[in-house]
């Protein structure tokens, strides 16, 4: 009936996503339903793509009323559920094909570069042969999956040893997102050349370097709009993130350059009526600017980014696509000039025997303006079984900071830092 709200499901519905979507702008038009839940499809150990697809469907089946839209904010198996249950239901959605062209590292490579240069090198690595490094690419090279989860299995390797070192960690470990990979790819009209690799393939692709910064929007009838540009900086030395932060801080003619060819790619893979984020480096020195990766999907880390800075989260653009509708964002309307998500890290493996009380925590947002701060561990945890890794630190706690400027979010987040109490074995 006229004048009810929406009824829209979300995939994984987990507290701190929730409370972004609580904050959206007319929050009384929407009613936000859990559909599955974030342990069933980030959590375990094994993922069964057709058991969860078939528990979804049921879920929706048995809701008492309309279902309005389903969206979802997590990798795979979500991005590729959220298209697949839409079509069955005839909501708005992008094509599970345009996704999945995304997600796989080497099509998108190969789609990529019918339209750009801007990419490394790169090139399969057979890992059911004797594998070798590909032709294209020398060392340093990354090696990765095809698909795989944030930075899990990749690796930056300098030389042959490293290179046969990485090889058989990727071999022991990619079945796990692989296989039910391969069972999404089997229902898609595929490229010979990304048939014949399917789903648990290894990429080599040369490393290159300089500042990192995302591009975000979305796609709404074929029009790509970007809603802003992300910096995105590491621990020195390493490869593992230190924080992000909003506004972007690179000159305004490196920012068009990264829009216009997120915007060429995004239309030759054809994603629509999709939110999405595109990370980049820009050497400063060269003016060299390299693609690294695709995601058809928000970023969640962005959300309280946009909405400290411009006035709402990311969600807002996820919400109203799957509506239908065309998102109405708007610009620098938020509490504070310049935002940041920081990540406390540890280099080294261990188990944790003490995280900040939740007293503690309080405290420290108490006595740092403008931070919320969300633990990853738990007591008891180890640190190499936490899910989502990267290859080569762990992540203690998240931070989200509003600041003046960067050198505002800069100190907070030494205070917040020096004040979260952690002890390890």
């Amino acid at each position: 009936m006229a004048g009810l709200p929406a009824n829209v499901f979300v995939l994984g519905l987990d507290e701190v996503n929730l409370h972004a979507l609580h904050d959206l702008p007319h929050l009384s038009r929407y009613r936000f339903h859990p559909l599955l839940s974030v342990a069933d499809l980030t959590e375990s150990d094994e993922i069964d793509f057709p058991a969860l697809l078939d528990e979804a469907q049921r879920q929706l089946d048995g809701f008492d009323g309309s279902v309005d839209a389903i969206i979802g904010y997590w990798d795979f198996p979500v991005s590729s559920m959220v298209p697949i249950l839409c079509e069955r239901l005839g909501l708005p959605t992008t094509s599970l094909r345009a996704v999945v062209t995304c997600e796989h590292k080497y099509w998108s490579r190969l789609e990529q570069q019918k339209v750009t240069d801007a990419h490394p090198a790169f090139g399969i690595v057979d890992l059911e042969a004797d594998p070798k490094p590909p032709p294209e690419v020398g060392f340093p090279m990354w090696l990765k999956p095809v698909k795989s989860f944030s930075s899990d299995l990749a690796y930056k390797v300098h030389d042959e040893a490293e290179f046969a070192d990485a090889v058989e960690r990727i071999r022991a470990g990619i079945g796990r997102v692989g296989q039910p990979f391969d069972h999404v790819l089997g229902m898609l009209d595929l490229p010979p050349e990304i048939a014949e690799v399917g789903g648990q393939a290894c990429l080599a692709e040369a490393a290159v370097g300089g500042e990192q910064a995302t591009v975000e929007g979305y796609v709404h009838r074929g029009e790509v709009r970007v809603q802003g540009v992300i910096d995105s900086l590491n621990y020195e030395g390493t490869s593992s993130f230190l924080r992000y932060q909003y506004p972007s801080r690179l000159p305004a003619e490196v920012t068009d350059r990264l829009i216009d060819i997120s915007t060429r790619v995004l239309e030759r893979i054809g994603l629509d009526e999709s939110t999405f984020n595109i990370e980049y480096f820009w050497d400063r020195d060269t003016g060299a600017i390299n693609l690294l990766e695709i995601n058809p999907r928000l970023s969640q880390s962005h959300a309280r980014l946009f909405e400290a800075v411009d006035g709402v989260p990311n969600h807002q653009c996820m919400v109203g696509l799957a509506l239908g509708e065309d998102p109405e964002l708007p610009h620098r309307a938020g509490e504070h000039d310049f935002a940041g998500k920081c990540f406390l890290r540890r280099f080294a493996d261990g188990v944790v025997r003490r995280v900040p009380t939740a007293e503690e925590i309080e405290q420290v947002q108490r006595d740092v303006p403008g931070t919320a701060i969300a633990i990853i561990p738990a007591e008891g945890d180890r640190l190499s079984d936490l899910p989502g890794q990267d290859s080569y630190s762990y992540e203690l706690a998240d931070v989200f900071i509003g600041a003046r400027d960067e050198a505002d979010l800069e100190e907070k987040f030494r205070r917040c830092s020096q004040a979260l109490n952690f002890e390890y074995d």
